[in-house]
């Protein structure tokens, strides 16, 4: 089975510090079977993750994709089978871990709601190159799915990249104050 990358994501992040969890946010989300985009790039992530909460409505369907064929892959780039976990979707791509969604499995099934809890937590420090992938997990390259709301991280937080703008007002600081010093 060969995946393959598209940018055809339209996701938001949304973190709070407190409660150690990440939250994907889908609006209009669109894939067709084994097509997979980016959702979250290496080194985002800290924490351990230790499960995934979905709660999305499959808004558009054709060949017979489900509910629950919204898939989140995590794998380094780029993107292929044998990754560290597979949550949702008909088909098999090989991950160390695999799990269906609680729900959302029936043909006529236009929702996907509930908890999935990791046999084995994925320590994200250690695992600083992978990202997570969303797609249809449907194997046909026909299917189509569309599906909004969101899919919950457990145990993460999300690691803010100081743009580089911000870097060079860092290092200004530095000098500055490592003159002062002086």
């Amino acid at each position: 089975m060969k995946l393959f990358s598209s940018s055809c994501a339209v996701v938001a992040l949304c973190t709070s510090a407190a409660s150690a969890d990440v939250v994907i946010t889908l609006t209009n989300f669109g894939a067709y079977g084994n097509q997979f985009a980016e959702a979250i790039t290496p080194g985002r992530l800290s924490g351990t993750l230790v499960g995934a909460t979905i709660d999305v409505d499959r808004t558009q369907s054709t060949w017979f994709t489900r509910a629950n064929d919204l898939t989140l892959y995590v794998d380094a780039a780029p993107l292929g089978n044998n990754g560290l976990l597979q949550l949702g979707g008909s088909a098999d791509y090989s991950a160390a871990q695999r799990y269906s969604w609680p729900n959302g499995g029936g043909i006529f099934s236009t929702t996907s709601t509930g908890r999935v809890n990791l046999a084995t937590g994925i320590d994200m420090n250690a695992h600083q190159d992978v990202s997570f992938w969303l797609g249809n997990g449907n194997s046909s390259s026909i299917a189509y799915g569309r599906w909004s709301g969101t899919i919950t991280l457990h145990g993460v937080n999300l690691v803010l990249v100081p743009s580089p703008g911000a870097f060079a007002l860092l290092a200004v600081a530095g000098i500055t104050a490592r003159r002062r010093r002086a």
